[in-house]
């Protein structure tokens, strides 16, 4: 890559420049199969719209050599912390949800195989136990746990009893685990099935109930999942033990993107997937884990602290945009009454927030990587990645470079509801596509 002698900073030369762009064929990874994407750790656990893990090894590699500090300011489940672990460059990732960090501390923490199947060994055979006892004491067992579950009402709302006392003593037993990272990576592996074994509606992202679902035995569902993960993460053991790269410092932490614990100038590259702005609730898709694992007993407040989350607007007015493109799309939105003027506005300014830090701990010549696609609402297009740009080069970012890509392997639903602009599973009535494609943002520090 080499640094593109462009610095459009207003809203008709921005557009030229994005509708000029083509399709980089080599940056679509059309070959790909899921089980390509899941390789190693990514497959731990299911995580909405998240980036492939082959994008972030080819950018952390063509931008940064060994030893250089990646950062993941919007880490969700790690994939940018995973990779560059294996490469040989330490990372700090920060996400505002505690599902993501743990979800991203069990993939990035490797542990040695015979270690992880001793005490899966132990677990399973207390699982088999229980299972086998004599009625009286399975019912014994069962209030025993039952008790020290997190007695809040959303989870009866989304357990049948007989699955939340299994899910119970399951929970207790993983958390009795004294070693860390093993209680961590069986965590995970709980929080993976947690939805399998709910009444939340299988092929959804809405938080949806299916009084009529089939529900899996709750043991048998976990310790197969678990048993996939042993076998990933001896996997990455083996590849971090030939790449020399066991002990690089991996840290994910749960924190704010505009104030990471990161030294000033110290990092070498960004490489991150923010939130979109009307899309999903993020707080929504993860609170089956966030009641259980007591991160929360208000759904309403966790919602509060996502970026992009439309529990979290004010009043119109009051933010920085810094943005000609993005001024224009919030007076749209506005003008049209979608009720979003807000909601887009405090995610716009959110966002600047979060490029201003990004400038703080990069080095100079540093670059960041966004991995982003434009959105529209009831007929308003919301050009996140045009903004972006013009709000990192009226910060002291300019472009390096650009790419526009074809996402045939992003999870990510792809109907859009015309009403909403909500992502939604059905296609009866939602014809909008969303996301047929997306950009690589490369920005570079001055």
């Amino acid at each position: 890559m080499s640094a593109v002698k462009i610095n459009y900073k207003h809203r008709d030369s921005t557009l030229e420049y994005f509708r000029k762009l083509q399709f980089d064929d080599t940056w679509s990874f059309k070959g790909l199969t899921q089980k390509d994407t899941n390789y190693i750790t990514h497959g731990y656990h299911r995580y909405p719209a998240k980036f492939i893990p082959q994008l972030a090894a080819r950018l952390i590699k063509e931008l940064t050599i060994p030893g250089d500090l990646v950062v993941d300011p919007f880490m969700g489940s790690g994939t940018t912390l995973v990779e560059a672990k294996i490469l040989g460059r330490p990372s700090v990732g920060v996400d505002i949800n505690p599902v993501a960090q743990l979800i991203t501390q069990a993939k990035v923490t490797p542990i040695a195989p015979d270690i992880l199947d001793s005490h899966f060994s132990q677990l399973a055979n207390e699982i088999w136990h229980i299972e086998n006892a004599p009625l009286f004491t399975v019912k014994e067992t069962a209030v025993k746990y039952q008790a020290k579950t997190p007695e809040i009402d959303r989870i009866a709302y989304w357990f049948r009893p007989e699955i939340k006392k299994k899910l119970s003593i399951l929970f207790e037993k993983i958390t009795n685990i004294k070693n860390d990272d093993v209680r961590t990576f069986f965590l995970c592996g709980f929080s993976h099935i947690l939805k399998n074994c709910s009444i939340w509606l299988q092929k959804s992202n809405k938080p949806t109930r299916d009084f009529k679902k089939q529900i899996p035995d709750a043991y048998n569902t976990f310790l197969k999942h678990i048993k996939k993960m042993i076998k990933k993460n001896t996997e990455y053991w083996h590849i971090l033990q030939k790449n020399y790269a066991i002990n690089v410092s991996a840290q994910p932490l749960c924190a704010d993107a505009r104030a990471i614990p990161v030294d000033d100038g110290s990092a070498s590259l960004v490489v991150t997937s923010p939130p979109y702005v009307t899309s999903y609730e993020y707080a929504d898709l993860h609170q089956l884990s966030a009641l259980w694992f007591n991160f929360t007993d208000r759904l309403s407040d966790f919602r509060q602290k996502f970026i992009g989350s439309s529990a979290n607007g004010s009043e119109l007015g009051v933010y920085q945009i810094d943005s000609e493109l993005g001024e224009e799309i919030i007076k749209d939105l506005n003008h049209n009454k979608t009720g979003k003027a807000d909601e887009v506005a405090k995610y716009f300014s959110e966002m600047r927030e979060s490029f201003i830090e990004m400038k703080r701990y990069l080095k100079r010549g540093g670059k960041v990587c966004i991995v982003i696609g434009d959105t529209s609402f009831k007929g308003v297009p919301v050009l996140n990645a045009e903004v972006f740009v013009e709000q990192m080069q009226n910060i002291g970012f300019k472009i390096y470079q650009m790419i526009k890509r074809i996402i045939p392997s992003k999870i990510l639903p792809q109907t859009r509801d015309p009403n909403t602009g909500r992502f939604t599973t059905s296609t009866k009535r939602n014809k909008t596509l969303a996301y047929p494609f997306e950009y690589i943002i490369v920005m570079e520090k001055i």
